[in-house]
């Protein structure tokens, strides 16, 4: 029997041993231990309607020493043999079902990512982008290739951009930014400390920073202008999935944007980008040799 079945059933077996608000925190945890693991403890204590020193307590009282440490296990043992994957998906899943999860798991997350983008924040965005003298896009771990990508669509409209991935190398050019400089600081948590320092320094130094982050993180709260993203996974257990798609369709959607501000004078550029491809590939209709 698994880690979480035996503390399922020692939350079971000490309910009416348990006072009355710490009870409540059990039975919200019993109800559902999948929708524990994504609460924060503040989240927890408003489900159940207590405090946070009760959920504290609590979590002690069976040998944790908070609720970050007893969310871990529950969602650890969850996890199984698909431990560090997916929430989404459970250890006895065939290729059928955890494909079909992921998929679904994606779609549920883009579509909690959209509702909860607010489209003033967007167009304050896209400003910052058209305003720009030159634009720096900067990412860690899982979020570097986002980084990558965006300097891919985004020096399509005659801007000066980089994207970086290395401390050093984002330390030193955000030590010599100046207004006009943008920095688009990628973070799916928002609480790395490197992304954070650098963010403090871009803008001490007259630059803006726009971080596409969760919402109330340090990288949020030291940005210019934040475009707060859900977090529906826990990347301190499970690799980076929809975090990372939910990070690149908000760079479309501000992509989309700088072009639709443009107009239709700029498309005689864009199209002259696509072309230059046309002799990199080979025709529709012909086979390579």
């Amino acid at each position: 029997m698994d880690r979480v079945r035996n503390l399922l059933e020692q939350i079971q077996s000490r309910l009416d041993d348990l006072n009355k608000a710490e009870r409540k925190v059990a039975e919200v945890i019993l109800h559902d231990p999948q929708q524990a693991t994504r609460f924060s403890i503040a989240a927890l204590a408003q489900a159940a309607g207590v405090s946070e020193p009760t959920v504290n307590r609590f979590c002690r009282s069976f040998g944790a020493n908070g609720y970050p440490e007893l969310k871990m296990q529950l969602a650890q043992s969850l996890a199984s043999g698909a431990a560090y994957v997916s929430r989404a998906v459970s250890a006895d899943d065939g290729p059928e079902a955890y494909t079909r999860k992921i998929f679904g798991s994606t779609i549920a997350s883009l579509d909690t990512a959209c509702q909860s983008l607010d489209p003033q924040h967007v167009s304050r965005a896209v400003d910052l982008l058209i305003q720009a003298r030159q634009i720096h896009f900067f990412g860690l771990g899982a979020s570097a290739s986002v980084a990558l990508d965006a300097q891919h669509k985004f020096f399509r409209f005659n801007l000066a951009v980089s994207a970086h991935s290395d401390v050093l190398m984002q330390r030193m050019i955000t030590s010599v930014a100046h207004t006009g400089d943008l920095f688009v600081i990628i973070s799916y948590t928002g609480r790395t400390r490197e992304l954070v320092e650098v963010a403090r320094l871009a803008r001490e130094n007259g630059a803006s920073v726009l971080g596409l982050t969760a919402a109330g993180s340090p990288l949020a709260k030291a940005s210019t202008l934040s475009l707060d993203i859900p977090l529906p996974e826990d990347t301190d257990i499970y690799m980076p999935m929809t975090s990372r798609i939910i990070q690149l369709t908000v760079l479309d959607v501000l992509a989309t944007g700088v072009t639709l501000r443009r107009g239709v004078d700029f498309q005689p550029h864009l199209r002259k980008i696509k072309e230059s491809l046309t002799a990199s590939r080979y025709p529709a209709d012909e086979e390579p040799l």
